[in-house]
């Protein structure tokens, strides 16, 4: 390999062909999709989704040395963007038909993933998202309520999104080898969810209760309302339990509460 995977980008390549064709398949690609790479590499998977002939493909690689490997490898049959994903503008993609792909960073994939929520919710056409993250991050993200990983990425993440996990994937299959567990997962856009004016609600809201994690919820409840009894009754919402024991559709219907108050 020509290129020395860095440390400080969280580069771990995907070298298994066998992994590569899986998420490439679950992609379900069309020629009118237009392909959006997060961070590349060295363009193992990139073949495998230049051979399903989709409208166009564009990838956005943050590391230099990668960038010229990618120009070489594949000429004209990419677009490539050399900058950080979190800092690019996506505008230009707005009336395109998309599916992301990613190897995510471990160290940003949270907030990589919350850029894309943000995305769907400003109106752009995301067909599915085909992502993989640390094995431990992704059983954050579809974790239910009652369980110790449920938490505000599941929550955020489950608002607009049906979230299925396609594979575990061991160590082996990355160069250099990670010392944890991957996980596959797709994403594809709800068509019916309950609408917010903002995303940012479901922030503040999940962050209040969740700095207050080993409390009861009476507590973050009257952080957020003047009447939070009225609230909860009307919510069907036990004010004794705790933030992890309060499903997604509830936190939900208390965004939309909280937002009565704002707008």
């Amino acid at each position: 390999m020509k290129i020395k995977p860095k440390k400080s980008l969280g580069q771990n390549f995907l070298i298994d062909r066998n992994i590569l064709k899986i998420i490439s398949d679950n992609g379900n690609i069309k020629s009118n999709n237009t392909i959006v790479e997060i961070g590349p590499g060295s363009g193992n998977l990139t073949r495998f989704l230049i051979d399903e002939n989709p409208k166009k493909i564009i990838t956005i690689e943050k590391d230099k040395n990668l960038v010229k490997e990618l120009k070489i490898k594949f000429h004209d049959k990419i677009n490539l963007i050399n900058d950080d994903f979190l800092k690019v503008d996506l505008n230009f993609l707005r009336n395109e038909n998309i599916i992301f792909f990613g190897n995510l960073p471990f160290n940003i994939s949270s907030q990589i993933l919350i850029k894309l929520i943000k995305l769907k919710i400003e109106g752009f056409k995301i067909d599915k998202l085909i992502l993989m993250f640390q094995k431990e991050v992704a059983e954050r993200i579809i974790a239910n309520h009652d369980t110790n990983q449920y938490g505000r990425l599941s929550i955020i993440s489950q608002w607009c999104m049906n979230i299925v996990k396609i594979k575990d994937i061991k160590p082996s299959s990355f160069y250099p080898t990670p010392k944890v567990d991957s996980t596959l997962l797709s994403f594809v856009p709800k068509q019916n969810y309950l609408k917010l004016e903002k995303i940012k609600t479901l922030e503040h809201v999940t962050n209040v209760f969740f700095n207050l994690r080993r409390k009861m919820v009476r507590k973050p409840m009257n952080i957020l309302f003047e009447d939070a009894n009225k609230i909860s009754e009307k919510l069907q919402i036990n004010l004794n339990s705790r933030p992890q024991n309060i499903s997604c559709i509830n936190y939900y219907k208390i965004c939309e509460e909280y937002e009565k108050l704002l707008y």
